[in-house]
């Protein structure tokens, strides 16, 4: 079982323009996405019969795994939040010999599904000034198996000023636990900042460790499509995570139907979660990490993710301002800034 918390830090600060990009790489940095590619490539040929088996099992449980990873342990929804610029990650710590390879799998798999890049940070160390001179915006740490809390094999911490863009991103592993972490934390590394139930390398129970499975790599492309918009809300969030989980399904018009039925009852439920008389996803109970404060502070937001959801007609059966505009003031009632800010401007 995964112990891992993602943790989300806030801070103040004078957005910095990234830079480089255009800048030809070293050769150590050429060599390093060359091995990323063909790691990423081994790893694609070795899960292949596995992939196809999971392929066509893939059924109405995925639908919950998408909504579950919306959630943050502590027992609030959250909103999306993903890069918007290439990473540039650096690996330190102890024994890096032993474990570069697997971390250089898990973010070329990333990699791979959302198409941000990664390179690797001051490769070359007789080119200090080049394209590579920069300082990273990913670290990555290997620790000793001592260090961290108890029962915390790995940590994912994501820095942005708002709940839209990645800024910078802090992921710590303990030795011994890289093999299990290394996926895991990949994702979380990319903005995805649940625990779901189901086949997911995010899982606190999880089938496979090792790589990414078909639900992840659904969750990576849904992410960083085109149609998502950082900072989207749940109920924003979930159609488009839906259709890419439709696609994995051997039978469209069904999957679809399923589709229908999950979000309907997904909404009644957080209908009486914002209410106070529902509770959050039961494998967020289940993890044992949710607090009283962090699921007081969830109806609230749910509150005005539900409003949102009315205005727009997203997830919900059609758009109703009178429903959502009740929404919004119930949230806006308990103290919530966004839904407040929401209602003045529609006033």
């Amino acid at each position: 079982m995964f112990d891992e918390v993602a943790v989300l830090t806030f801070r103040r600060a004078t957005p910095s323009r990234f830079s480089g990009i255009s800048k030809a790489v070293s050769g150590t940095a050429v060599s390093a996405a060359i091995a990323v590619t063909a790691l990423f490539a081994a790893d694609q040929a070795d899960a292949a019969p596995a992939l196809a088996a999971e392929h066509a099992q893939v059924d109405e449980a995925g639908l919950a795994t998408l909504w579950e990873a919306l959630w943050h342990q502590s027992g609030t929804p959250t909103r999306l939040v993903r890069w918007e610029q290439p990473v540039r990650w650096r690996l330190s710590g102890r024994n890096l010999p032993a474990h570069r390879e697997m971390v250089l799998r898990a973010l070329a798999a990333v990699s791979q599904e959302t198409g941000i890049p990664f390179t690797e940070a001051n490769a070359d160390p007789e080119d200090p000034d080049g394209a590579d001179a920069a300082a990273p915006n990913l670290r990555i740490e290997i620790v000793a198996n001592t260090a961290l809390e108890n029962r915390q094999p790995c940590v994912t911490t994501l820095d942005f000023r708002t709940e839209t863009q990645i800024d910078t991103a802090l992921v710590q592993m303990r030795e011994r636990d890289v093999l299990r972490c290394a996926h895991h934390e990949a994702m979380h590394v990319m903005g995805v900042r649940g625990h779901p139930a189901g086949k997911t390398v995010l899982s606190y129970f999880p089938v496979k460790v090792d790589s990414l499975l078909p639900l992840d790599r659904a969750l990576l492309r849904a992410w960083y499509s085109p149609r998502m918009r950082p900072g989207m809300t749940p109920f924003e969030a979930l159609p488009v995570l839906a259709q890419e989980w439709l696609a994995l399904q051997p039978d469209p018009l069904a999957a679809a139907a399923a589709r229908d039925r999950f979000f309907a009852d997904t909404v009644a439920a957080m209908r009486a979660y914002a209410e106070g008389t529902g509770d959050i996803p039961a494998i967020v109970r289940r993890s044992g990490k949710a607090t009283a404060e962090g699921v007081r502070l969830g109806r609230g937001e749910m509150g005005y993710f539900l409003g949102v959801a009315y205005l727009e007609g997203t997830t919900v059966s059609a758009p109703d301002r009178e429903a959502a505009l009740r929404w919004l003031e119930r949230s806006a009632s308990v103290g919530n800034r966004t839904a407040q800010a929401r209602l003045a401007g529609m006033r």
